[in-house]
């Protein structure tokens, strides 16, 4: 099986999620530091969608000027545009496999897809 996570390596969650991948036997992990290689909007889109997730359910608040901006209250085109732009805005790990996406909070979501 396949599984991409979109990860920040400064997050612990993020951190210990992509612990669980690898040690899982005959899963074969691809690492997206997103912070340096962002996903498209469009790839955004579809992460969240298939997460059964709005985006704004997928805004990372801490640590960002997401409330300042108005966010959380936003429209999801509004949201993806500014992940787009500032992919701090992406809440995470986000982990993909063909059984689904999951927003990986807590760590053990990430169970529900492999």
């Amino acid at each position: 099986m396949k599984a991409t996570i979109w990860h920040n390596p400064k997050c612990g969650t993020s951190r210990n999620t992509l612990a669980i991948l690898q040690e899982r036997d005959g899963v074969d992990v691809e690492v997206v530091e997103y912070l340096k290689n962002p996903p498209s909007r469009g790839k955004l889109a579809q992460l969240f969608a298939d997460a059964g997730m709005t985006p704004a359910e997928g805004l990372r608040l801490r640590g960002t000027d997401a409330e300042e901006r108005g966010l959380p209250d936003a429209d999801a085109d509004t949201v993806l545009d500014a992940m787009a732009a500032s992919p701090i805005l992406i809440n995470r790990p986000l982990v993909e496999t063909d059984k689904g996406v999951r927003l990986c909070r807590p760590k053990e979501t990430v169970e529900e897809i492999l």
